[in-house]
């Protein structure tokens, strides 16, 4: 098979945490791969494709490392409640009406804001999940899946529900041409009893796979685990085995300095949510301390329902500056960082080589904003811009293993019209059942 090689001339690069994080100059793609960033010009090879850059800046695609994509169905349908409430009353009771056609209309409505967004990689735990991995495989994004499991039901329900999450697993991990990987993910320590939670450890050792699960949202739930087991959640998981695996952790926004020790220890990376978690009324992650303990922090955007969207940009910039308000120090997360926590931490803490930079050598997930805006005017500081001045709204382009799935906004891989409608239908739908 011939190779299919792109040269994008005269953009501007984002390249955080090299001697030169704005760089100017050109990039050349080669199938799936980036093969080149520089100033110089690379010589152009024969049948090429030419990509003009002008007006553009080109960087890493954001990696959202934690949500719940089929959720946005609920979106706008329980605010301004405290997570357990709004978990009880309103969420639960309606995914428990969830078909699998339910999961995949709300799925493909989150994808395609993602896709739209500059989001090239999402984490994704729910129910229904071959349908997620449907979309994925459809819209040519790049995904980290699971079959989250809540275990307070019979034993035998228990049983049926692990075996689900074994079997997708194992049967999508590595499909869609390698853009899906799988993990195993019990939903919460307070959701799951101990004993079930093992049985999740024990099959994360049998597939070598990464574990994920929700903990320390809220000041409730460590007050509960602390009731009901004894423990704080962080030494909780670490008696249950969790951390003898490659983990993920959601939230964390209630940890104390002996838990943070215990994280950096086992290298537990941490998603960081800060809309869900000021919209719930969780709290503020103490981020700045997560990062100096040397614990790779990301960002998530949790369900469309808590945030109420899935802008990795809105994300971004709350982390760059709740931080500093909440600690005085306008230091606390500089934009440079909150940059990388959105690309190549995301990628790492969920287990992805190769994702997250624009380097030659790494995968061809980038995307372009459309800096000829007075928004993003004039052109300073373009990394800043991206961080405290962008949205989702100025993403022109997307790529995704080299493949190009948005051009000039519009998605080139899934039915924006047929989607919209359906995903209005389905919530219709939902409420008459």
């Amino acid at each position: 098979m011939s190779s299919k090689i792109t040269i994008i001339k005269n953009g501007h690069f984002l390249v955080p945490g090299s001697d030169k994080p704005v760089l100017s100059g050109y990039m050349t793609l080669e199938n799936e791969l980036i093969t080149y960033i520089g100033e110089a010009e690379p010589a152009v090879e024969d049948g090429a494709q030419v990509v003009d850059g002008s007006r553009l800046l080109f960087m890493p695609g954001l990696v959202n490392t934690h949500g719940h994509t089929a959720m946005s169905l609920l979106r706008g349908y329980g605010d301004d409640m405290v997570l357990q409430s709004w978990l009880q009353e309103k969420m639960w009771p309606m995914e428990e009406k969830f078909t699998g056609d339910d999961v995949y209309w709300g799925t493909s409505l989150s994808v395609l804001e993602m896709l739209k967004g500059g989001t090239t990689t999402f984490l994704d735990m729910y129910d229904h999940m071959d349908r997620v991995a449907e979309v994925t495989e459809q819209s040519g994004i790049r995904a980290v899946l699971m079959r989250g499991v809540i275990g307070l039901c019979p034993e035998e329900v228990q049983q049926s529900k692990l075996a689900e999450a074994i079997a997708f697993a194992r049967n999508w991990h590595g499909k869609a041409d390698g853009r899906i990987t799988t993990m195993l993910s019990p939903h919460a320590p307070y959701t799951c009893p101990p004993e079930f939670f093992m049985k999740f450890v024990q099959a994360a050792h049998d597939l070598d796979l990464p574990m994920h699960t929700h903990m320390s949202e809220t000041r409730h739930e460590v007050e509960q685990n602390v009731a009901d087991y004894g423990l704080r959640p962080v030494a909780h998981l670490e008696k249950l085995g969790m951390f003898t695996r490659p983990s993920l952790i959601a939230h964390g926004v209630h940890l104390n300095d002996e838990e943070i020790g215990i994280l950096a220890r086992h290298n537990v990376g941490v998603s960081h949510n800060p809309g869900s978690n000021l919209k719930l009324a969780s709290g503020v992650a103490r981020v700045p301390e997560l990062l100096r303990a040397g614990i790779k922090v990301s960002l998530g955007t949790d369900g469309a329902a808590s945030n109420n969207n899935l802008d990795m940009f809105e994300e971004m910039r709350l982390a760059a500056l709740i931080h500093k308000g909440v600690s005085g120090d306008p230091t606390a997360v500089p934009a440079p960082e909150a940059l990388l926590m959105a690309t190549e931490y995301g990628a790492q803490s969920i287990f992805l080589s190769g994702v997250g930079r624009l380097a030659a050598g790494m995968k061809a997930d980038f995307i372009a904003l459309d800096i000829d805006q007075p928004h993003l005017l004039p052109h300073t500081d373009l990394l800043s811009h991206a961080v405290y001045s962008a949205s989702a709204k100025d993403v022109e382009h997307v790529w995704v293993n080299g493949r190009q799935v948005v051009k000039h906004g519009q998605c080139l891989t899934l039915d924006e019209e047929a989607i919209r409608r359906k995903a209005q239908e389905t919530f219709e739908s939902l409420l008459k059942r």
